[in-house]
């Protein structure tokens, strides 16, 4: 009973397991880590590109929100100034880290 027992859970778990297993493939598309490297770059770059839209917008809402006080009028046009520095920084790191890249890359600063 014991092994007509084992030859049933071998019959239906493991051979169907063994036998339609499924080729994985690399979800990246790529093995070369310059290649992820720049992938995570370019993310990384649409994700602060989009928090300094937010930024700029809610910077404009507090202005237009302002009613006219100078205080409010202040805060929103510091968010909105800091909103495009912010973008400023983050152009000119990746400009600095694409020469340097293709730099090493290469060999010439172009």
């Amino acid at each position: 009973m014991h092994k007509r027992i084992l030859l049933l859970f071998y019959l239906f778990f493991i051979i169907p397991h063994t036998t339609l297993a499924a080729e994985l493939t690399n979800p990246l598309y790529t093995t070369d880590i310059r290649d992820v490297i720049g992938r995570i770059i370019q993310a990384v770059l649409g994700v602060t590109g989009a928090v300094a839209l937010l930024m700029f917008v809610y910077g404009g809402f507090l202005w237009l929100i302002s009613g006219g006080e100078t205080e409010k009028v202040k805060k929103g046009k510091d968010t909105m100034k800091w909103a495009i520095l912010g973008l400023a920084v983050i152009i000119g790191a990746y400009m600095i880290v694409s020469t340097i890249i293709n730099a090493l890359e290469k060999g010439t600063v172009a």
